[in-house]
C-alpha cells in the first residue's frame, strides 16, 4: 500500500511540475509581449516627439508671420487714415 501512496505522491509531484513549467512558459511569453510593446511605444513616443518639435516650429513661424502681416496692416491702416485727413482738409480748403 504504501507503494501505490509513494506513486501518488509522485505523479503530484510530476503534475505540479509540468503546471509550473507551462505557467513559466506562459509568463516568458506574457513578458517577452510585452517588451515588444514597450518598444514599440517608445518608438511611438520618439515620433509623436519629433512630430511635437515640427510642430513647434511651425506655430512658431506661422506666429511670426501673423505678427509681420499685423504690423503691414496697421502701416497700411495708417497710411489709409492720413490720406483720408488729407482729402478732409483739401475739402475744407
Amino acid at each position: 500500500m504504501s507503494g501505490i501512496y509513494g506513486l501518488e505522491k509522485f505523479a503530484n509531484l510530476e503534475d505540479k511540475i509540468y503546471r509550473t513549467i507551462e505557467q513559466f512558459k506562459r509568463e516568458r511569453q506574457a513578458r517577452e509581449s510585452l517588451e515588444r510593446e514597450v518598444l514599440s511605444l517608445r518608438r511611438d513616443v520618439s515620433q509623436l516627439n519629433e512630430e511635437k518639435e515640427r510642430l513647434d516650429l511651425q506655430v512658431e513661424r506661422l506666429l511670426n508671420e501673423r505678427d509681420t502681416i499685423r504690423l503691414k496692416i496697421e502701416a497700411m491702416l495708417d497710411a489709409i487714415a492720413m490720406l483720408d485727413l488729407d482729402a478732409a482738409e483739401s475739402l475744407k480748403k
